[in-house]
C-alpha cells in the first residue's frame, strides 16, 4: 500500500491543475452544474472526443482528453454512468476503484455530481474507500520496487462534494474498514515460513493497541480444555497450534456479545492425505477466514463500534510428518463428541469444531458466524462469485445476504438438512470428517452444525472468494481481504447500540 497516496474532500469549485474527473450519461452530457463549471468549449470537446474514440458513456467506461481546450488541467477524464438501470445499481466502492486506476498518481480532482444519480455522503465515502483499496499492493519482499510516481502509488485524490464535512465524517469509519481489509490482505499474502501459528497469534495480540482484549491459548491450554480435534491437525507440525481470542467491549456491559470464528490453517499440505504438488503454494492462504476475523476486529475497534464482539481463530499448520494423524484415527473434541478421520485434508472443520464449541460454551453469544476456506466443492457450485452461506437461522442469513448486496461481497445460501447430516455418520465414531465428493460443502457444514448447539449460526465457505479471486476495480492482488466489509456492514446495520 502506498502510504503517500492521500484522500481529501473539498467543496465544489474551479479546478486548475492535475487531472479533472467528471461523469456523463449515455447522452454524453454532464450535469448542468458541471457543464457550467467546464464551460461550453470543454463540453463540446467531450462530444467531439467521444465520437473520435467511440465512447458511448456506458457504465464503467472511461475516456481521457489530454490538455483539454478551454481548461487549465492536464487531463480531463470522463467516466460513463450508463443508462437508467445502471444508475440505479451503482457500486460506489467499485466506481472509486475505477477512478483510482485512471489517475496519474499526482493530483486528481473528482467532481462528484453524477447525471440523475444522488451521491450521499456515505456513497462518496464508499468511493474514497474503493480508491484506497485499489492502490493496495504487497511488495515487502521485493528488493526492487517501482517508483511511486509511476501512476500506481503516491499522489492526492480530491473529491469535490456538496458537503465536505458530512463526507469526512462518513469516511472516518471507512478508513477503519480500509485498515481492516488491508490487514487481512497482508496476513493472507505473507509467506508461510514467516507467518506460522505463533506469529499469526502475535499479529492478533497487536490489537491490544486499539483496546481489544486478547488471550492466546497454547498447546498445553488447549489440551487441558480437551480440544482434541484441533490438536490432531496440529500434531504433524513442529510448530504448535494456537487459539487467539479477541474481545472488543464497545456495547453495554450486560449485552451478550456477537461472535466471529475463523479457520487459520497457516499452511495446508493435506497432511497424510497429501495434496498434489501443483498449486500447493497457494495453501498459505488457507487461513483467510482467520485473517478476516482479525481484520474485522481491527475495523470495529478502530471505529469504536458500539457492540460487544468476540473474535476467535484456530491457528494450525497441517503437515505430514511421522507424528501426523492418519486416516482411520479417531479424535475426541472439546464437546466430547468423537470424529473418525477419513481424510486428513478435511482438516479445517476439525479446527472450527473445537473453536465453535469453545466460543458458544464460554461466551453464550447472540450469534456465531464462522469463515473458512473450507471446500473446493463450493467453487464447483458458485465459482468465485459468491461465498457459500449455510445457516440455522433465517434472520441471520437474510441480514448477511443484504449486507453482501450492499458491499458487493455476495453470499448465496446453500442447503443444510438431515440428509446431509446422515451422510457424515461413522461406523466407529459419532461422525466422520469427510463424506466424499457429493454435497461436500453441505456435509462439511453439517459437521460444524453439531458444535453450535442452539446458538444462531452461519457458516461462510470462502474458498473461492478470499484468495486467487477474480480481479475487480478494488482488488488487483491475490488476496482480497474478503469478508471484512461484509461483516462490518452487518454489525453496523443491525447489532450496534443506537
Amino acid at each position: 500500500m502506498a502510504d503517500s497516496f492521500k484522500i481529501d474532500f473539498q467543496a465544489h469549485g474551479k479546478v486548475e491543475s492535475g487531472d479533472l474527473i467528471v461523469f456523463v450519461g449515455e447522452n454524453l452530457k454532464p450535469t448542468a452544474a458541471v457543464a457550467k463549471q467546464l464551460g461550453p468549449k470543454a463540453v463540446d470537446l467531450i462530444a467531439k472526443a467521444a465520437a473520435a474514440e467511440s465512447f458511448k458513456g456506458k457504465a464503467k467506461s472511461a475516456m481521457s482528453i489530454v490538455v483539454p481546450t478551454g481548461l487549465s488541467v492536464d487531463r480531463l477524464i470522463v467516466i460513463g454512468t450508463g443508462g437508467e438501470k445502471d444508475r440505479a445499481n451503482v457500486d460506489f466502492a467499485q466506481l472509486g476503484g475505477l477512478i483510482a486506476g485512471k489517475v496519474n498518481g499526482k493530483l486528481a480532482t473528482v467532481v462528484l455530481d453524477l447525471p440523475e444519480t444522488e451521491v450521499s455522503p456515505e456513497a462518496a465515502a464508499d468511493m474514497a474507500l474503493g480508491a484506497q483499496l485499489r492502490r493496495y499492493s504487497f511488495d515487502r519482499y521485493k528488493t526492487k520496487k517501482k517508483d511511486e510516481d509511476d501512476g500506481k502509488g503516491g499522489g492526492r485524490l480530491v473529491f469535490s462534494v456538496a458537503d465536505p464535512a458530512a463526507v469526512k465524517k462518513a469516511y472516518k469509519a471507512r478508513e477503519a474498514v480500509q485498515q481492516g481489509v488491508i490487514l487481512a490482505r497482508d496476513l493472507v499474502n505473507e509467506p508461510p515460513n514467516v507467518l506460522g501459528p505463533q506469529e499469526f497469534a502475535a499479529r492478533a495480540q497487536a490489537l491490544t493497541k486499539l483496546g481489544v482484549e486478547v488471550e492466546i491459548l497454547d498447546d498445553k491450554a488447549m489440551k487441558k480444555l480437551g480440544m482434541g480435534a484441533l490438536l490432531g491437525v496440529a500434531q504433524g507440525s513442529v510448530r504448535g497450534g494456537r487459539v487467539a481470542i479477541m474481545r472488543w467491549n464497545g456495547g453495554k456491559a450486560n449485552d451478550k456479545p456477537i461472535a466471529f470464528v475463523g479457520k487459520g490453517v497457516v499452511f495446508d499440505t493435506g497432511g497424510i492425505s497429501i495434496k498434489p504438488g501443483a498449486g500447493m503454494e497457494d495453501m498459505k492462504g488457507d487461513m483467510a477466514g482467520a485473517a478476516c476475523v482479525v481484520g474485522l476486529m481491527h475495523a470495529l475497534a478502530s471505529r469504536k463500534a458500539k457492540a460487544n464482539v468476540v473474535g476467535a481463530i484456530g491457528l494450525v499448520e497441517n503437515m505430514p510428518d511421522g507424528n501426523a494423524q492418519r486416516p482411520g484415527d479417531i479424535v475426541t473434541t472439546m464437546s466430547g463428541q468423537t470424529i473418525e478421520i477419513i481424510n486428513t485434508d478435511a482438516e479445517g472443520r476439525l479446527v472450527l469444531a473445537d473453536v465453535l464449541w469453545y466460543v458458544q460454551d464460554r461466551f453464550k453469544p447472540k450469534f456465531m458466524i464462522d469463515l473458512a476456506t473450507l471446500t473446493g466443492a463450493i467453487m464447483v457450485a458458485l465459482a468465485q462469485e459468491y461465498a457459500g452461506l449455510f445457516s440455522n437461522n433465517d434472520e441471520l442469513a437474510e441480514r448477511l445476504t443484504a449486507a453482501g448486496k450492499a458491499t458487493g461481497e455476495r453470499v448465496w445460501r446453500m442447503p443444510l438438512g438431515p440428509e446431509f447430516d446422515k451422510m457424515i455418520e461413522s461406523k466407529f465414531a459419532d461422525m466422520k470428517n469427510s463424506a466424499g465428493r457429493f454435497g461436500g460443502s453441505s456435509t462439511a457444514a453439517s459437521l460444524l452444525q453439531r458444535f453450535v448447539n442452539d446458538v444462531p449460526w452461519a457458516h461462510l465457505d470462502i474458498a473461492g472468494t478470499a484468495m486467487g479471486s477474480p480481479a475487480t476495480e478494488i482488488n488487483k492482488g491475490w488476496s482480497s481481504g474478503w469478508g471484512v466489509r461484509l461483516l462490518d456492514r452487518l454489525v453496523r446495520d443491525h447489532y450496534e447500540a443506537r
